[in-house]
């Protein structure tokens, strides 16, 4: 993780500076003898951890907090206890250091900071697996029952008056719909409309013959229009 320090008092600087020095995976990019010229930093660098004083002339450690749209995690340091509580109504704030600090203190600290940090990127990982799920997913109305489809099993769709036919590796589902609007739930790198009746799985093109295209068993005429689009789209030798 890297860090800043944020102290008006230069031996508090240097203390908290050792006592990073002798932590694993704990690299201190800058300090700061005020934060004004820590806000300066910000703007235009990361960082993952912040020691931050409370007691600052003219701006507090308080005010700092409260000029960051995107904190990062905070570990406050300073010879007053009587803040803790207010300390911990921000969700940035991880621990409370009180001055002098102890090594035995400050490495509970950083191990805080280091599991909300992996927590966090937990998280985020989840959320982004959640999403690719979602992203595979085409929900379809039928007999007024929402039938999930798994976009990439999907290798036809086929316009027919008000309906859709579309083909899955395991099953063909008729739905109320036109080719435009299911066309703009697809995945366009996966996808294409060849015809304006049908719309094809590139990947399953098993071969391309004049004005056709063979999708598994299906033959699919492919319009003047579309064919340059196709045929962009494909790995020829």
């Amino acid at each position: 993780m890297n860090c800043i320090i944020i102290d008006d008092e230069e031996t508090a600087r240097a203390i908290i500076s050792q006592l990073c020095s002798k932590t694993e995976d704990l690299t201190v990019l800058e300090e700061f003898p005020n934060a004004i010229q820590a806000m300066k930093y910000l703007n235009q660098n990361k960082v993952d951890l912040i020691f931050l004083d409370i007691h600052m002339p003219d701006f507090t450690g308080f005010d700092f907090i409260q000029t960051l749209k995107n904190p990062p995690k905070i570990i406050l340091t300073t010879s007053d206890s009587k803040f803790a509580i207010d300390a911990f109504e921000y969700d940035c704030i991880v621990d409370y250091l009180v001055k002098p600090v102890l090594p035995v203190r400050f490495e509970k600290a950083v191990l805080k900071a280091k599991k909300t940090e992996l927590k966090q990127d937990a998280a985020v990982e989840s959320e982004s697996k959640e999403q690719t799920a979602s992203d595979n997913d085409l929900y379809v109305n039928i007999d007024r029952r929402l039938i999930k489809i798994d976009i990439p099993s999907i290798y036809l769709i086929e316009a027919k008056g008000d309906y859709i036919n579309i083909k899955t590796q395991t099953k063909n589902y008729t739905v109320h719909s036109t080719l435009k609007k299911i066309e703009e739930k697809l995945p366009t790198d996966l996808f294409l409309k060849v015809h304006r009746s049908y719309i094809i799985n590139v990947d399953e093109i098993v071969d391309i013959e004049d004005n056709s295209v063979l999708i598994k068993k299906d033959v699919v005429p492919v319009s003047r229009s579309n064919r340059p689009e196709l045929m962009n789209r494909l790995n020829l030798l």
